[in-house]
């Protein structure tokens, strides 16, 4: 027996289309208005009063969640500093926020990677795509990493998507699929422009490292969650004192240092590779 309708829209926003094709009745629909359980958003989106605002819009509008809104949506790492407003995906030719309109949102007119049907949301391909030109490129790579990781998307699977932008192409052609958090690649970025080897998640003395540089300068990042039980901590501790007992500098920064001081501690990062501590050449 299907669920009764109130509980099948409750949180979310279906379309017409969908649930008569489960079964439901326009009869049953009307009812549904008439209490008050649900609003009718473009005359065939019906939306639950618990709707989360981005997907309201998304109905309103005749969009669908992308970019960034998509991103918080699926849990991929979020740069801080990102804005919250909505990000929308509107098809060229269709309806959607007119200039006079004060949306306060971010709207990404763009062909469809792929196909969309009855939805509300974009696809994974086409959020990425609109971060890559709307994302400055680190915070864009970070997303990408994210994103690879979440969706279990290969480095080999994002490279072939028929890209149409090329920003996308470069970012396809820059995910690895090894940063642990989006963290690393705020710090690996930089370094790479640099030219120096950077290698990330390398097991040295039996625990991966979050980011080898050279062969001996080993940067660890504590991300936001890092709470660092007693013993936990205690772990940390050993591993690093390890490392440098056979030979390699360590340098340890907090998820605040990363973000919210990202030029000291590439000028930390600086300063060691000036030493030559990356090549266990320092004087």
């Amino acid at each position: 027996m299907p669920p009764s309708l109130a509980d099948r829209i409750l949180g979310v926003a279906l379309h017409r289309d969908q649930l008569h094709a489960e079964g439901y009745t326009d009869r049953q629909l009307r009812a549904l208005v008439r209490a008050g359980e649900v609003d009718v958003l473009r005359r065939s989106w019906f939306v639950s009063r618990a709707a989360d605002d981005a997907v309201r819009e998304a109905a309103r509008l005749g969009g669908r969640l992308t970019c960034t809104s998509l991103a918080r949506r699926r849990g991929w790492w979020m740069p801080e500093g990102i804005g919250d407003e909505p990000h929308l995906h509107f098809v060229p030719g269709s309806t959607g926020p007119r200039p006079r309109d004060t949306w306060p949102g971010v709207a990404h007119w763009t062909q469809p990677l792929v196909p969309l049907g009855r939805s509300l949301v974009a696809g994974v391909e086409d959020a990425l795509a609109h971060i890559a030109l709307c994302q400055s490129p680190d915070a864009a790579l970070a997303l990408w990493e994210s994103a690879s990781r979440v969706e279990k998307l290969s480095p080999e699977a994002l490279r072939g998507v028929r890209w149409a932008s090329r920003a996308a192409r470069d970012l396809a052609g820059r995910v690895n699929g090894l940063a642990d958090s989006g963290l690393e690649v705020l710090v690996c970025a930089p370094l790479r422009r640099l030219g120096v080897q950077v290698r990330q998640q390398v097991v040295l003395a039996g625990k991966p490292v979050d980011v080898l540089v050279g062969r001996w300068l080993v940067i660890q990042i504590d991300g936001w969650a890092h709470h660092s039980s007693s013993a936990q901590r205690s772990k940390d501790i050993a591993h690093d004192a390890e490392l440098r007992l056979r030979g390699y500098t360590v340098l340890r920064f907090s998820y605040a240092q990363v973000v919210y001081h990202r030029d000291a501690v590439e000028r930390t990062i600086r300063r060691a590779l000036a030493a030559g501590l990356h090549t266990n050449s320092a004087v």
